[in-house]
């Protein structure tokens, strides 16, 4: 078994704007998720907007210096992942494809294997 992070993407004004019905749908997108994968969900949160993220950088003396807000400037963000334990990545491909945003025009879901070290 492999774990695999799902990192869910979207327009966060798209977002603050959808209708009530989008608003179920994408519930029960996220619950129908977590029904099917059953304990193979190691983690999952849903996340504040990027205007409220800090960003660490190093500046030109290669010290720590801190800036309010997503460093890159994007129309889209990340809201939420999941954690998975699965076989293979048809197995996450398949769980993904229950969320909304897999299938929202306004949204994306993009799947990584979760290197381990150790």
């Amino acid at each position: 078994m492999a774990k695999y992070l799902i990192l869910i993407y979207g327009d966060e004004r798209k977002w603050a704007a959808m209708s009530a019905q989008e608003r179920q749908e994408l519930a029960e997108g996220h619950r129908a998720l977590v029904a099917a994968a059953g304990p193979a969900v190691l983690d999952t949160h849903e996340l504040e907007p990027a205007s409220v993220a800090t960003t660490l950088r190093a500046d030109a003396a290669g010290r720590a210096t801190t800036t309010d807000g997503p460093f890159l400037e994007t129309k889209e963000a990340v809201g939420g992942y999941y954690l998975i334990e699965a076989g293979d990545l048809d197995e996450v491909m398949t769980l993904a494809t229950r969320l909304y945003e897999a299938s929202a025009g306004h949204s994306g879901v993009e799947i990584r294997p979760v290197v381990e070290h150790g």
